[in-house]
């Protein structure tokens, strides 16, 4: 799906008036009056950024970061919001929220935040192509040949391998050349970062 910023507020007047500032700045947008709106046509493969007002009949901004984090829609988020609470500010960031911004908003200062937020969006899902990458290789593996990766990882010399394998150095020295090889690296310290970086994302995924 093709890069937008996704505009979600209640209040018609503002929420016209930062469609306009981001179009007439080159950005495609798409605006929802609601979070209930904006949630029926979320999806995983949205992408861009979202700006949010925090207080909106029905759900608020914050929960619905929370749902979209929830629903693994993987959108770099600014709340904003017309009564300062800095409270509400620190859960937010706590959240994980990009930005806390309080209206009247500065229109310089919004879009270099939408700008922030877009190369965050950008990278992000260069991260999750290579993780999917990562996982698709992972699988052409056979059930030995992950274990000699765990222990690789791990530190672990081809002896070693063998003894807690309970096969010889040959086989190890095998199984090693075959992980290499449908992993597509050339050193053991690629193989490593790759894998670290694939289970440490792993970790992050949402609930």
């Amino acid at each position: 799906m093709s890069e937008a910023v996704y505009v979600i507020d209640d209040d018609e007047a503002f929420r016209d008036s930062l469609v306009w500032l981001l179009e007439s700045s080159q950005y495609t947008v798409r605006a929802f009056d609601s979070a209930e709106a904006f949630l029926d046509a979320a999806s995983p493969d949205m992408s861009g950024c979202v700006i949010a007002d925090v207080r909106m009949s029905g759900i608020t901004g914050l929960e619905l970061h929370r749902r979209l984090r929830t629903l693994g829609v993987d959108l770099p988020t600014i709340i904003v919001t017309g009564h300062g609470d800095v409270p509400m500010a620190v859960t937010a960031f706590r959240d994980g929220v990009v930005d806390f911004i309080e209206k009247p908003l500065d229109d310089k200062y919004v879009l270099e935040r939408i700008e922030f937020c877009l190369a965050k969006a950008r990278e992000n899902a260069r991260l999750r192509q290579q993780a999917d990458d990562f996982a698709r290789r992972y699988e052409s593996l056979t059930q030995r040949e992950k274990e000699v990766l765990e222990y690789i990882v791990a530190g672990k010399l081809n002896k070693q391998i063998a003894d807690l394998m309970d096969i010889s150095i040959k086989t190890v020295e095998v199984h090693r050349s075959r992980v290499m090889e449908k992993m597509q690296v050339t050193n053991v310290a690629e193989l490593v970062r790759q894998k670290l970086s694939f289970s440490e994302g792993a970790k992050k995924k949402p609930a």
